[in-house]
């Protein structure tokens, strides 16, 4: 690896170089230079109008392995993180089975250093992530887990949130809580509104998002500890959390890239790939999830990767899988979010942001520094397909379109990926 990216914009708020537009020279897997070219590069990127920082992290992906290799492994998870502009992804623990012991972790832990994405591990807070009997946390974080979560499936029992808000005290651990009411949501298919009635499907309603947040909060208010909301979707959920940060409760949260760029109406097609869990919601809800990234109260933006194989997208409607493949058109997402937002702030959710609340080192833009590094381009047009498409699944609204917005170049752990359209 010896690579010289020309005229990049630095967008680091922890950098010295935040904003300037500087050369980079990348060699032996280190930052060797910068602000200079160096002589003897033997790939040279014209970095005008990209954006360069830290390595994107993905504070929520599935890559379904151990137990449903049919949908994703960690080899092709993996690499679609790289191509998505990915350094480090953090997995949720919905595998078969669960992410639940030292040797689980093991497992996952044991891919670092052979791809070019780091692997990290959220251990699953109760056995099988069924809510009802907790895990050994302290073996698990022993382990290297670095948050406690049942991922897609929200802690529906108040007494084991409670008790796992006290015992990871202990250790300063996080827990990352799903915000969902099951029963409120019991057979529903998408966001409960006007779509859904004329479309005769039934709805989600946004208070069993925005319950279960209360919930929680009462409960982080009277037991302590740390929390983080995944996945919101709701106008009132955004305005409970910026409320709770207001007084002081350690609070934090994430949306995925796509929640706030579709709204309810795309799904008048009954295209499965729209049926995502949170469902896809009003433009008001979207408006106020942008206002929530804008002052702050969305700490972190993640990709929700979820692939499903085709026999449970190709169905009716009302049976179809939630989820859908994101990890390489989080950029292309970004680039939209970017009109509305600024594209500072929303790069520092994905870098920053997710290493500061899982307490993960953070890379550093500097001289002498491990090159943990994420190229994008702003304006590059591609389309997502079958050739492009490197997940083993294909459900993406996406699929078959022209993108505007791609990472061209990832460098981390002395590997890198460089689109060959960005090679002088």
């Amino acid at each position: 690896m010896n690579v010289l990216i020309k005229s990049a914009q630095i967008l680091d708020k922890t950098s010295p170089h935040h904003q300037k537009k500087l050369n980079i020279h990348i060699k032996n897997g280190r930052i060797a230079a910068i602000g200079k070219e160096e002589p003897g590069a033997e790939k040279v990127i014209n970095a005008k109008g990209m954006v360069l920082s830290t390595g994107w992290f993905d504070m929520c992906a599935d890559f379904c392995d151990p137990g449903f290799e049919f949908k994703e492994d960690l080899s092709s998870g993996s690499t679609a993180a790289a191509s998505g502009g990915f350094t480090e992804v953090a997995l949720v623990p919905n595998t078969h089975p669960a992410i639940q012991t030292k040797n689980d972790v093991s497992f996952l832990l044991s891919r670092n250093g052979k791809q070019l994405t780091g692997i990290h591990c959220i251990g699953a807070v109760t056995k099988d992530t069924k809510g009802e009997e907790l895990t050994e946390m302290i073996d698990l974080r022993a382990s290297g887990a670095v948050a406690f979560s049942d991922g897609k499936v929200p802690i529906w029992h108040t007494d084991i949130l409670l008790k796992t808000l006290q015992y990871l005290q202990k250790f300063d651990g996080l827990l990352i809580n799903r915000p969902e009411d099951k029963r409120l949501n019991l057979f529903g298919t998408m966001h409960e509104g006007p779509t859904s009635t004329l479309l005769g499907m039934t709805g989600m309603p946004s208070l069993s998002e925005e319950l279960m947040i209360l919930r929680d909060l009462e409960i982080l208010a009277y037991a302590g500890g740390r929390l983080h909301f995944s996945n919101i979707s709701a106008a009132k959920s955004v305005d409970l959390i910026r409320k709770a940060k207001k007084k002081g409760l350690p609070v934090t949260c994430d949306v995925t890239s796509f929640q706030a760029l579709i709204e309810e109406t795309a799904l008048e097609e009954y295209d499965t790939n729209y049926k995502v869990n949170p469902p896809f919601r009003s433009a008001n809800d979207n408006k106020a999830l942008i206002k929530g990234l804008k002052d702050g109260t969305i700490d972190v933006v993640v990709s929700g990767h979820t692939p499903q194989d085709e026999e449970n997208k190709k169905l009716e409607f009302d049976l179809a899988a939630f989820g859908m493949i994101s990890l390489q058109t989080v950029a292309a997402n970004l680039a939209t979010l970017a009109a509305q937002a600024p594209l500072e702030d929303l790069i520092d959710k994905l870098t920053t942001q997710p290493r500061t609340i899982l307490g993960l080192p953070i890379p550093k833009l500097e001289v002498g520094e491990p090159a943990n590094l994420t190229l994008f381009d702003p304006s590059r047009k591609w389309t997502f397909d079958q050739h492009t498409n490197l997940s083993k699944s294909v459900n993406s609204p996406f699929l078959g379109k022209e993108l505007e917005g791609k990472a061209v170049a990832v460098f981390n752990n002395g590997k890198s990926l460089i689109d060959k359209e960005a090679i002088r």
